[in-house]
């Protein structure tokens, strides 16, 4: 579009109408592209309508890639999570407030001054894993995953938060590659079928992250075999809405499980405990 000056609120119509195709809320999402150009708060933008602006090629390099329905988390390479924010970069899946419930429900089952090993299978950005190390000052923390995209964003954040001696992490498929001794097992593994229709936003976020097999299982399926098999006592998950029933159904002997739910009131996660540490 050029180089052009024009008042600030003729800028947010125009951006605002361009993405309208791939964003659900156009004027905000305009919003916060101009806030993230000009480095200024709501409020700033507010009582600055009439305000001339000179947008240069790099804002409408946004609106282009937005436009494309690229997340604006991948634009800015950053991205908000329990109240952190966090480097973000297309190879690791962007968290969702949803995987904020997941954090919760592994505080509320562990000692927060516990000297335990806390293994995150699927360690993606990072971001559960530094925000429970942050949590969780004396746990031993091992964050894996099988991509090395994946592996480079979430060095990146946990050097980031300074926390590179006490997060150990690892190229692995699931737990081939964790030898030692797992008290608390945290995955927010790929649990989409792989027939799933998705929002074209998603075509931009890693499929590794993403499919979980013919009916989004398969991983889950694999990490409840791996709690069974090497005696984990806990085992917190996030899960398809849809996959309650499914889980249920291949809980391990000696083992107990309770769901949880997402604020729109749907199956998000489950929270699997050895009895005999219950």
């Amino acid at each position: 579009m050029g180089e052009h000056v024009r008042p600030l609120r003729e800028c947010l119509d125009i951006i605002a109408a361009e993405i309208a195709v791939s964003a659900e809320r156009p004027r905000r999402e305009a919003e916060r592209m101009l806030m993230e150009y000009l480095e200024r708060d709501g409020l700033w933008l507010i009582t600055h309508q009439d305000e001339p602006l000179s947008c240069d090629e790099r804002l409408w390099e946004w609106v282009a890639r937005r436009k494309a329905h690229e997340p604006l988390e991948y634009i800015f390479n950053r991205v908000s999570f329990y109240s952190q924010l966090f480097y973000i970069a297309p190879g690791a899946l962007i968290p969702r407030p949803e995987t904020e419930l997941l954090i919760d429900r592994v505080l509320e089952a562990v000692d927060h001054d516990g000297n335990f090993t806390l293994c995150e299978v699927g360690v993606g950005s990072g971001a559960v894993s530094v925000t429970l190390a942050l949590h969780l000052e004396k746990a031993t923390m091992i964050g894996v995953d099988i991509s090395e995209d994946a592996l480079g964003v979430a060095g990146k954040n946990i050097a980031d938060f300074g926390l590179e001696a006490r997060i150990d992490l690892r190229q692995s498929d699931l737990l081939a590659n964790v030898p030692e001794t797992i008290d608390v097992l945290v995955s927010n593994p790929p649990y989409v079928a792989a027939d799933a229709a998705l929002e074209r936003n998603l075509d931009y976020e890693p499929d590794l992250a993403l499919f979980g097999g013919v009916t989004g299982m398969d991983i889950i399926v694999r990490l409840i075999d791996a709690v069974a098999e090497r005696q984990i006592p806990l085992f917190c998950c996030e899960m398809g809405y849809d996959q309650r029933e499914a889980v249920s159904a291949i809980v391990p002997e000696g083992y107990g499980v309770k769901f949880y739910k997402d604020l729109a009131g749907l199956d998000r996660g489950f929270v699997m405990t050895r009895k005999d540490d219950r």
